[in-house]
């Protein structure tokens, strides 16, 4: 490691990544008028966040700067792949890594890894359906959308909430923290779809205060020690391609999973490719 991600990646294990993450929380839930517009303001500047295709454009009608971050898009700013067979993409953000499960193991970086078993919350047969299948990371920066959306319609069969740390998702935390997804607080949700059992995996990180789904509402805080899981059988949530499932209250990143043989991604998803909800990633 070098001297530049040493000094970026090495404070984070000591700083207080919880308490840090409920503090921002308050700060970006504040309706104080002159704060959250301030802050609305610098990270449109800072990080050229588009407005032009926010449904709501004026600055001074968004109650918090959190509300102002999990916007809405205009009708119309984003359209969902109609090709058959086509995988849409959950969200803005950019490709982390994209590829084949290799047995258990999914690819993180840098010869960095971990296992579907360790992102699913320590349970083997809930990873053996996605043992040698498909994984897509796509991590999420401040100036993108941020709610999550289905690839492919689905039925909710399962969601936890899994405990852990809450180091950043940014590329140079990514390539320095070993298994990084896996050691991250994070919701997995569990779909059965037409190619399979599909997992999305809402990851946590620093300052992300809260992660919501929608039939759920807030999922995290609370702060847990122990897997959280809850069963879906009689009217469990069904959602349509490319409906909204879930947001983060501040950024982050969402992992895909598939089981073997259910789908082949686009050549061109590959590390550091931009990417929109909705568009075509892949096919089963």
């Amino acid at each position: 490691m070098n001297l530049k991600p040493l000094l970026t990646v090495f404070p984070q294990y000591l700083l207080p990544q919880h308490t840090l993450s409920r503090w921002m929380s308050y700060f970006t839930h504040s309706e104080l008028p002159w704060l959250k517009n301030l802050i609305i303001q610098q990270i449109i500047k800072i990080y050229g966040v588009n407005m032009a295709e926010a449904a709501e454009t004026d600055i001074n009608k968004f109650a918090s700067f959190n509300h102002f971050f999990t916007r809405e898009l205009k009708p119309g700013a984003r359209t969902i792949t109609e090709k058959r067979y086509g995988i849409a993409c959950p969200a803005d953000g950019a490709v982390s890594q994209a590829g084949k499960i290799e047995g258990d193991t999914i690819f993180q970086a840098k010869g960095k890894s971990f296992t579907a078993t360790q992102l699913l919350g320590g349970d083997p047969q809930r990873a053996q359906a996605f043992l040698d299948g498909s994984f897509a990371t796509i991590y999420l920066s401040p100036k993108d959308y941020h709610r999550l959306h289905m690839p492919l319609a689905g039925t909710l069969r399962e969601m936890l909430h899994v405990p852990g740390k809450l180091f950043s998702v940014n590329e140079a935390t990514t390539a320095n923290v070993p298994g990084l997804f896996a050691r991250n607080e994070r919701v997995v949700c569990i779909f059965d779809t037409p190619v399979g059992p599909m997992a999305l995996i809402l990851v946590g990180a620093i300052f992300v205060s809260s992660i919501e789904t929608v039939w759920h509402g807030v999922v995290t805080p609370p702060t847990i020690t122990e897997v959280r899981s809850w069963h879906y059988t009689d009217n469990a949530p069904e959602l349509a391609k490319g409906e909204e499932m879930g947001r983060f209250n501040m950024g982050s990143t969402i992992i895909v999973l598939f089981g073997k043989d259910a789908v082949h991604w686009d050549a061109n998803l590959q590390a550091g490719k931009g990417v929109q909800l909705g568009e075509l990633i892949g096919e089963f």
